[in-house]
């Protein structure tokens, strides 16, 4: 298959997409019809947080049509359901993580480091060995994945990795496999874990980073707090953020309506409500994220010839979650669509003397996250090489000779 081309969009054609579509710096969720709205909390108030964009002499015109019996009807439903809901966000909370290595726990298999506040990251050694490597990585897994998934590794076949003297590492981020769980995770903390590791394990004072999907996405932090270690960097599929104030609000509301309506409601509830994270993605009687549950709806029809690859997974699966679902997913989803510290469309070039590149890979089919939105990032940071790949889905990066094209072009530039 074709290993994919490149768009390069000018300056000027990027200011003129943002005016056409730069209405307003938030994204606002949908309208719904006002009989709905005092059916539930959820709805009324979209989600405890944003209000839907109901026009408010509409509002009050329909008040006024009501009489002062039901108009206290309905307010004491609405009460009754916001008690409610307090009630279940109190009550029903996630239960505390079985930490590996405590006496409830599963066991530690994996080599690990102990990080400067006390926990413990887990990792795993691929590629040549480190004394003689030529080219040192730090690949990042995606979400539901662990150290074991490191693409890279996997899917570059081991002559390529011997002739060009890589070493790479892979971790479990915390919560995952049997890195220990961070409660106080936040955009950087990641970065910060990485740049520790790399110490720790004595990867030179420059290394490269390589993320897939979700963690694709932590390589924007890794640009932003640790920019002065990359030697380079690889985004393939990276998960978004449709809250992102640098997006325009039509194109943001448009990519959020291509995703699965269970997936539209699981993202409101983690961006705007995150204390209810674990009770909406744990009770049957809600919808739940459909890449949690390993629907195979998201898939196009590449990813569901390539998915055939990863039957290997059944080995290590049950790993993944072993510490529990509310530190590993549920957690990556809160800090992933929650309220970030920065935004990736204000980031400058770590490189500005050529001296390393960033590229961004994503498949024109991919229907897990929308490439226009990928494809408006590489219009406002022209300093990003930006790779898209026909035809492919969320998992092009194991197809037929796309790993190999996606290492030789962060080393060596090659398109």
């Amino acid at each position: 298959m074709a290993v994919g081309v490149n768009r390069k969009i000018s300056a000027a054609s990027a200011r003129t997409h943002t005016r056409k579509f730069r209405q307003t710096s938030s994204f606002r969720l949908p309208s719904v019809p006002w009989e709905t709205c005092f059916i539930h909390p959820v709805y009324f108030f979209g989600l405890f947080g944003q209000p839907f964009s109901m026009n408010p002499s509409c509002l009050l015109c329909i008040l006024s049509q009501l009489g002062k019996g039901m108009f206290k009807k309905i307010l004491v439903v609405f009460l009754t359901e916001c008690l409610y809901w307090a009630y279940l966000s109190i009550f029903i909370q996630p239960p505390p993580p079985k930490i590996c290595g405590s006496p409830y726990g599963p066991p530690v298999t994996a080599s690990r480091i102990k990080l400067s506040d006390g926990r413990h990251l887990a990792y795993k050694e691929h590629g040549v060995p480190k004394d003689t490597a030529k080219y040192k990585m730090v690949f990042v897994h995606g979400f539901d994945s662990c150290r074991h998934d490191a693409i890279v590794a996997t899917a570059l076949p081991p002559e390529i990795i011997e002739d060009l003297g890589i070493y790479i590492i892979s971790f479990d981020r915390p919560g995952y496999g049997e890195s220990d769980p961070n409660p106080k995770r936040t955009v950087k903390s990641i970065p910060m874990d990485i740049e520790e590791l790399a110490d720790q394990l004595g990867l030179g004072s420059k290394f490269y980073v390589i993320g897939f999907s979700m963690g694709g996405q932590i390589i924007w932090g890794c640009l932003k707090y640790i920019p002065h270690r990359l030697a380079g960097a690889t985004l393939i599929a990276p998960v978004i953020n449709y809250w992102w104030p640098s997006f325009p609000a039509k194109l943001s509301k448009e990519a959020y309506y291509q995703q699965f309506r269970l997936d539209q409601w699981t993202l409101r509830v983690v961006h705007y409500t995150p204390w209810l994270t674990y009770l909406w993605n744990t009770k049957k009687w809600f919808p739940s994220s459909s890449v949690a549950e390993h629907s195979i709806d998201v898939l196009n029809l590449q990813d569901r010839e390539l998915i055939l690859k990863l039957s290997n997974r059944s080995e290590y699966q049950a790993q993944i979650r072993q510490q529990g679902e509310f530190e590993a997913l549920h957690r990556d989803m809160m800090i992933g669509f929650g309220r970030w510290e920065f935004d990736p469309m204000d980031l400058k070039n770590p490189f500005p003397n050529k001296e390393g590149s960033v590229h961004l890979w994503h498949g024109d089919e991919d229907r897990i996250v929308p490439v226009s939105l990928q494809r408006y990032i590489a219009q406002q940071l022209p300093w990003i090489q930006y790779h898209e790949v026909p035809g492919a889905g969320h998992l092009f990066p194991h197809a037929e000779g796309m790993m190999e094209a996606i290492i030789k072009a962060l080393i060596f530039g090659e398109k």
